[in-house]
């Protein structure tokens, strides 16, 4: 009798089974990566964030090389971050009702222009901080708009299974960029300088554009309310009026930008004065921190769904600021270099189980809104924190800024934690 039903596969040795027979498994620490879209997302923003990086690296250098002033520093931080806090909001209803992937194609082309803008002026020899701070602004203005569409793009990518899993690779791939591109940016900074750092991240952009293009995405329902931005807003916070665990993590991000993460914009500065390094010094302390964060995102990725967030994020977010006072009050630079990686184990771990514990518990039509808030308060008051710090360095010294500037974080998360006890139960 004739044999009915589906061909068996022979057993034959692994290495000369067709392709499409074998049956390949990915670990669940990677498990996003299943997705096709998001394969290619990822790939765009490593290639992209290692150019970013570059850029950060040698616009800092840059802006101290020609002012010598770390208010001037301060200065281009702010302008950096101020426009987040005139636009995020906005740019949250405008990431709920359009197509999220054009406005990532439109926000990651305005970036590009800039980087290459920047390098025109370097090349030429004409550039200024003035310059700087203006391009800054811009950028400013695109990050706004790209924040809360990038962040909430991710769900249309991997669903909300792998949401959690997702944004741990971000983190990671974010930060695997800041390991490359300080690494490379202080080698090119120092053989051929700051112009051909900003030249390459320019031309980065290519990647991330190219992946957007290349997604094939289902036709995503627009948003049907119509009310004005003001009242979309509005329906927004009445939201969160009543998730106070999410209004504590949004507090925490506030309190973090502001105090916590401040430091870095004077840290060209700390490397010079305190330090007595120079650039390639910059560079690696740069990279030393990337790595520190690349290990807390991983260690998000593999045993971050054990339901133990909330306690995580309380721990990491109170350790950042006792190793950033050792940091501060440090002047051997071996030392400073472990002390790096700590500060990048802290500092990724507090964002991304921020990023994470709001995006799992928000629902999907208000997604948009929210996470632009959470752009807000993470980027928006940035400036006010790297005024502060570039000002106060510039009064009491660069060490003592930054343990005051610590010791305000460690008091604030506190405060936090205090007052809403039940962050540190979220699962």
């Amino acid at each position: 009798m004739a044999r009915t039903g589906p061909p068996r596969t022979p057993n034959l040795p692994p290495e000369i089974v067709p392709l499409r027979a074998r049956q390949f498994r990915i670990p669940k620490t990677f498990s996003a990566l299943r997705h096709r879209n998001y394969r290619l997302f990822l790939i765009g923003q490593f290639i992209s964030l290692a150019g970013t990086w570059m850029q950060i690296i040698a616009q800092g250098w840059l802006v101290y090389e020609i002012s010598g002033s770390e208010l001037a520093l301060g200065i281009v931080g702010f302008a950096a971050a101020i426009p987040a806090l005139l636009i995020s909001p906005f740019a949250g209803v405008v990431a709920d009702r359009v197509s999220r992937r054009a406005l990532l194609v439109v926000t990651q082309s305005g970036a590009m222009l800039l980087a290459l803008t920047l390098a025109a002026l370097t090349f030429t020899g004409i550039v200024e901080v003035w310059h700087v701070v203006l391009l800054a602004t811009g950028l400013g203005v695109v990050n706004s708009f790209d924040g809360p569409a990038r962040q909430a793009f991710v769900v249309e990518m991997v669903g909300r299974e792998d949401l959690p899993n997702a944004i741990a690779l971000n983190s990671m791939t974010f930060n695997s960029g800041r390991i490359i591109g300080p690494a490379i940016g202080g080698l090119v900074l120092v053989l051929v300088g700051a112009a051909w750092c900003f030249l390459l991240n320019g031309l980065t952009f290519v990647a991330v554009i190219t992946g957007l293009l290349m997604m094939r995405l289902p036709p995503r329902k627009p948003n049907g309310n119509n009310l004005s931005p003001w009242k979309q807003m509005a329906s927004a916070l009445e939201y969160l009026g009543h998730q106070p665990e999410l209004r504590a993590l949004l507090l925490m991000a506030l309190a973090f930008s502001l105090f916590g993460i401040s430091y870095s914009t004077v840290l060209p500065a700390f490397v010079d004065k305190v330090l007595a390094q120079g650039a390639a010094a910059f560079g690696t302390v740069n990279a030393m921190t990337g790595i520190g964060a690349v290990s807390g995102a991983f260690i998000i990725a593999k045993w971050g769904d054990r339901g133990q967030r909330g306690r995580w994020l309380s721990w990491a977010i109170l350790g950042f600021p006792l190793v950033l006072t050792v940091f501060a009050l440090n002047t051997f630079y071996p030392l400073t270099l472990v002390l790096a990686v700590g500060l990048g184990v802290c500092f990724m771990m507090t964002f991304t189980l921020i990023n994470t514990l709001l995006q799992t518990q928000l629902v999907d039509e208000m997604r948009g809104r929210v996470l632009s808030l959470y752009t807000l308060t993470f980027f928006g008051f940035t400036p006010f924190g790297n005024l502060m710090i570039g000002s106060l360095s510039e009064w009491i010294g660069l060490s003592r800024a930054m343990v005051l500037s610590a010791g305000l974080s460690l008091v604030t998360a506190a405060v936090i934690l205090y007052l809403i006890p039940s962050v540190r139960r979220l699962p």
